[in-house]
């Protein structure tokens, strides 16, 4: 049942692999050439994860980034969209934070059809592995991620959060 989207990265680069690994549960992987807590702090700090989150071909950008990241905590990205009348907000809560190594957080703005995020961090030699589980509550809600293209910018926004890591 596994959807495979294996990219041909660069010399050098890591490839972003995304799975469709149940009816409700999507899996992102890949390795970045930076130390966990770098990463983490990436995935933390507002000035840092505005540098990367959107993928810049679709040409979304930030209007404001609010991150409070600790057990019980929440976040609230504001984006503008050229096509759109008005800004989109995504929010939710930390339902776990253990630096650097775990993330886990809510997408609230879906109502009852948002997914709860898990990220994790796993250093060997200044290389971190990061594996995203984003599990939906209906297999619905999970075909429609995919079908709206959800999971399409990941390859293109882990390629700037490369070059956010290596600054």
């Amino acid at each position: 049942m596994a959807e495979n989207d294996k990219n041909n990265p660069a010399p050098g680069k890591h490839p972003t692999i995304v799975e469709r690994t149940s009816d409700r549960e999507i899996v992102v992987t890949r390795r970045f050439n930076a130390p966990a807590r770098i990463v983490f702090d990436a995935w933390t700090k507002p000035e840092l994860l505005q540098r990367w989150w959107t993928p810049r071909s679709f040409g979304i950008t930030f209007v404001s980034c609010e991150i409070d990241a600790r057990t019980g905590g929440s976040y609230r990205f504001v984006f503008r969209h050229a096509a759109a009348p008005e800004p989109m907000a995504f929010f939710g809560r930390y339902l776990e934070v253990i630096p650097p190594t775990r993330l886990v957080w809510t997408n609230a703005e879906s109502g009852e059809n948002g997914s709860v995020t898990t990220l994790t961090l796993e250093e060997r030699d200044g290389v971190t592995l990061a594996i995203m589980h984003d599990l939906y509550p209906t297999k619905e809600a999970a075909d429609e991620a995919i079908a709206t293209g959800s999971t399409g910018g990941f390859e293109e926004m882990f390629a700037q959060l490369d070059g956010v890591l290596a600054a």
